[in-house]
């Protein structure tokens, strides 16, 4: 008779009951692919997570970056802005300062030669004879010829020329065939007087020296004259007497070639080009000796 012993487990203990029971050797088998899947799931649990927050990170991240470029953009316009606002208010007080104080002006001829050169860069002060002030003896000043020293405007009256006559008050176009430049040698009241070649102007019956501006050689006059200059009338002579179409020129035509005041436009008051002519424009000393011998420069 033979015996049959149930078979053993590997690790000694009774095999399990029933022939449809698994054996402990596969349920142990079977543990660590159930912990396997638990924690497979908690990895991809973890991994959906970790997608999820590196997802949302990239999109807060990028919201960031165009919330800065806006605002980049935004500084970008606003620094356009108040750089066109700023250059904007410079040509207004550029625009202000040219047609209220200080206008510049080119010399167009050598009549006020060595004073003044052809070519040469005037700055003019229009304060000069603001508020109650008025030419004196000696000025260089620029005016405006038309009726004095041209009978009539060169242009003809019209919306350009109104235009034109603006862009010439604020400098931005040229002065223009009807602009000079001379000297004052008599204002109003003032008896100016020449004897010809070989003799000084005088002004109210006094002498004037005008060696130290007259250009080398020149006569003070080659013409002799004797006038009278009307108030508010000025008389005006180049320093370069040989090549200056001035007042003794137009002493036979209306008006008598004496400028108006009203047409003074400023007082010449520095070369500023080329360099080497930079110097200011003064009133020389040559007329001291005609004050208090009458006329409005001695009304002041």
């Amino acid at each position: 008779m033979s015996t049959h012993e149930p078979p053993a487990d590997r690790d000694g203990s009774p095999a399990p009951i029933g022939a449809d029971s698994p054996a402990r050797s596969a349920v142990v088998s079977v543990a660590p692919a159930e912990e396997s899947g638990a924690d497979s799931g908690e990895s991809a649990s973890e991994k959906s997570d970790s997608e999820g927050n590196g997802s949302g990170e990239n999109g807060s991240e990028e919201g960031a970056s165009e919330e800065s470029d806006g605002a980049e953009t935004a500084r970008g316009r606003s620094g356009v802005r108040d750089l066109l606002l700023l250059a904007g208010i410079c040509l207004l007080v550029l625009l202000l300062v040219n047609a209220f104080v200080a206008r510049p002006f080119s010399v167009p001829s050598g009549s006020m030669e060595n004073t003044l050169r052809p070519g040469d860069r005037l700055i003019v002060n229009q304060l000069s004879y603001a508020f109650g002030g008025r030419p004196q003896r000696g000025d260089v000043v620029v005016f405006d010829g038309t009726g004095s020293f041209l009978r009539k405007p060169l242009e003809r009256d019209g919306v350009w020329t109104s235009l034109r006559s603006f862009g010439r008050d604020v400098g931005l176009v040229p002065a223009g065939d009807s602009v000079y430049v001379k000297r004052v040698i008599g204002v109003g009241g003032d008896r100016v007087t020449s004897a010809g070649p070989g003799r000084p102007l005088t002004v109210n019956g006094v002498p004037v020296d005008e060696s130290g501006y007259l250009y080398p050689g020149d006569e003070p006059s080659a013409v002799a004259f004797d006038v009278v200059v009307p108030s508010g009338k000025l008389f005006v002579l180049g320093d370069h007497r040989s090549a200056s179409r001035d007042s003794r020129d137009h002493l036979g035509d209306p008006g008598g070639g004496f400028v108006p005041e009203s047409r003074v436009i400023g007082r010449a008051a520095w070369v500023v080009y080329p360099v080497g002519h930079w110097d200011s424009v003064d009133r020389p000393a040559a007329f001291a000796a005609t004050g208090g011998t009458g006329g409005h420069g001695d009304q002041r």
